[in-house]
């Protein structure tokens, strides 16, 4: 126990004396009915940037899949391990999802790697590289616009990214066959971690508005 942070297991005893305390029927029903969230969140892994904070969502409501940049890769049922993909299976298959967000957010580590590939990478590794290269196409594209400043480059390729997301979602058929029968919906989201701002994108165009 001594290695265990101590911060967590003082954040634990304010969980049970206070929202547990208050919610303790609806953490019971979901311990016997299991979860049956409508709503699949793809989010960044940042600290910062927790969908069910931000959403202010209590427990069982929504299904979070957290990963660098939240990206999600094309289909690619090849027998390696693809844990973004098996999540997404998942929802969709078994949990019944029928609604999927790819939630991006502003000053993203990852995306800041992508647009800065001659520089320091986000993290050494076997597998960050990898992860990120399926930015590269559109973070070069992004960095040829020598008349945009760094961060208005950062923010193009962070919502740029959402969309690239949404597009490998539909390689996936059981998400593919779903949203043809307008059974499932897919959406895009951006979330400025200093200003507290949402924008959504719209499914038509792809621009980011304000809700």
């Amino acid at each position: 126990m001594d290695q265990f942070p101590e911060h967590l297991l003082d954040g634990y005893r304010s969980f049970m004396e206070g929202r547990y305390s208050a919610e303790s029927g609806r953490y019971r029903q979901l311990a016997e009915t299991g979860q049956t969230p409508k709503t699949m969140v793809i989010a960044c892994c940042d600290s910062r940037s927790a969908p069910e904070t931000i959403f202010d969502c209590g427990p069982g409501e929504l299904f979070v899949v957290r990963n660098v940049a939240n990206l999600v890769p094309p289909y690619a049922p090849d027998g390696q391990n693809h844990g973004t993909s098996a999540a997404l299976e998942f929802a969709v298959q078994s949990l019944k999802i029928r609604e999927i967000v790819v939630m991006g957010h502003g000053r993203c580590g990852g995306i800041h790697a992508a647009l800065n590939q001659g520089g320091e990478p986000l993290s050494p590794g076997d597998f960050i590289g990898k992860w990120m290269s399926m930015l590269r196409p559109a973070a070069e594209e992004v960095t040829q616009y020598k008349s945009m400043t760094a961060s208005e480059r950062q923010r193009s390729l962070e919502r740029i990214s959402i969309r690239i997301s949404i597009e490998n979602l539909l390689t996936f058929p059981c998400v593919r066959i779903l949203q043809e029968k307008q059974r499932i919906t897919l959406s895009g989201a951006w979330f400025d971690i200093s200003t507290g701002e949402l924008w959504v994108m719209d499914p038509k165009t792809g621009d980011f508005k304000r809700p």
